[in-house]
């Protein structure tokens, strides 16, 4: 369930209670939550997640993003909670996995990792980034 975007990061559907057993056998250090809450009736909520995963020892954080789309406040937080993990890898959900990946992807860019290989990164994880390509060129830019 837990997709490989690099060594660091997994991106992943709404995950379960039961997925934090996992998430400690891949040595998971953080959780990070992309879905806000009450989005669907089915999912786990985000109060749950964070306390099934402190109790494992797993950080965890709280990055909601809505269909609306990606501000920079939301990229900025996804890049301190990258730093904030250290060493230790990510596992970043949301309802398909999708905004948790494209968010990573603005992250990186902002850090100056080349547009191609977050691309790469990502198609290797089964996700496509050609819908935030502008914004990944205006943020490698700034980068640069």
């Amino acid at each position: 369930m837990f997709r490989k975007i690099d060594d660091k990061t997994y991106a992943s559907p709404q995950i379960e209670l039961a997925d934090i057993a996992e998430a400690v056998a891949l040595g998971i250090g953080m959780i990070i939550n992309n879905r806000p809450e009450g989005e669907s009736a089915d999912q786990t909520s985000g109060t749950e997640i964070e306390a099934a995963a402190r109790e494992a020892g797993i950080s965890y954080v709280a990055i909601p993003v809505t269909h609306a789309g990606f501000s920079m406040p939301q990229v900025e937080a996804m890049e301190a909670a990258l730093a904030a993990a250290g060493e230790r890898p990510v596992l970043a959900y949301c309802r398909s996995g999708t905004r948790s990946t494209l968010l990573w992807a603005l992250a990186q860019a902002r850090q100056g990792m080349a547009i191609d290989a977050i691309a790469a990164h990502a198609a290797g994880a089964g996700y496509d980034v050609s819908p935030i390509l502008p914004q990944l060129d205006f943020l490698a830019a700034q980068a640069r």
